[in-house]
């Protein structure tokens, strides 16, 4: 899967999430390939240096007025906005029991509507341009059933949905959209769990481990660039085999 550098000389990305485990590699990965990011998290600092081809933002997802921001902020600066990583999430684990109506609506704001209002606010440019690719980062946890993340497993879900429907009707504006489904990948995220619910879950990996983010990056890279130009409405999986 893995492509050159500079394949994504002149684009434009927006990654939200981008401080965290994956959205940081995922940033990396593009500014390595030449891409121009505007990289978005509630807490921005953390982000590396690159110059002028990198811009931080502090971003709520859930938030539209944040997003014509962070739309402003690509446009004006860079010109334009190719691509779309939704990766910014909320986790809290939480049985089916144990779920409130506010810890739906915490999940819901984030995971849900985020994505939402992200590919709303990044349509009327990649309309214009005639083209775009959109990446959502999913979850195994939209694959099946499990226990312990209810809320989180629900909004994953409407996230696999809404980019199959999304891929459906953009297509048409040359416009793709595909997900990401990340099994047990070792970053922050997984450390809410507690430990030995890491270690079944790692126990039940045929590869025998947690993913890297690096791993989830090169993925993202891949739906980003011209090597998956007849891919959309599709998923990549990226769990070491865990949903085989």
């Amino acid at each position: 899967m893995s492509g050159g550098r500079g394949e994504l000389e002149g684009r434009v990305a927006v990654v939200t999430g981008a401080a965290g485990g994956m959205g940081g590699a995922i940033t990396q990965a593009f500014l390595a390939a030449g891409c121009r990011v505007v990289a978005t998290d509630l807490k921005p600092e953390p982000l590396p240096e690159a110059g002028g081809a990198l811009s931080r933002l502090s971003h709520d997802a859930s938030s539209e007025s944040d997003w014509r921001i962070v739309v402003a902020e690509a446009v004006g600066r860079f010109g334009r906005i190719d691509i779309l990583v939704n990766n910014a999430a909320y986790f809290e684990p939480a049985s089916f029991v144990d779920t409130s109506a506010a810890d739906m609506d915490a999940h819901y704001r984030v995971n849900q509507r985020g994505v939402l209002i992200g590919m709303q606010a990044v349509l009327p440019a990649m309309r214009s341009a005639g083209r775009g690719t959109i990446v959502n980062i999913c979850s195994v946890a939209a694959l099946s059933g499990s226990t312990g993340a209810f809320a989180y497993m629900s909004t994953k879900w409407a996230i696999r949905g809404m980019s199959r429907a999304a891929a459906r009707e953009l297509a048409p504006l040359g416009i793709r959209v595909n997900a990401i489904m990340p099994g047990l990948i070792d970053t922050a995220m997984m450390a809410c769990n507690p430990p030995e619910r890491n270690a079944g879950i790692i126990g039940a990996i045929p590869a025998g481990r947690a993913g890297r983010s690096e791993e989830v990056a090169e993925a993202a890279l891949y739906l980003a660039s011209d090597r998956s130009a007849y891919l959309t409405g599709s998923e990549i999986v990226v769990d070491g085999g865990l949903s085989a």
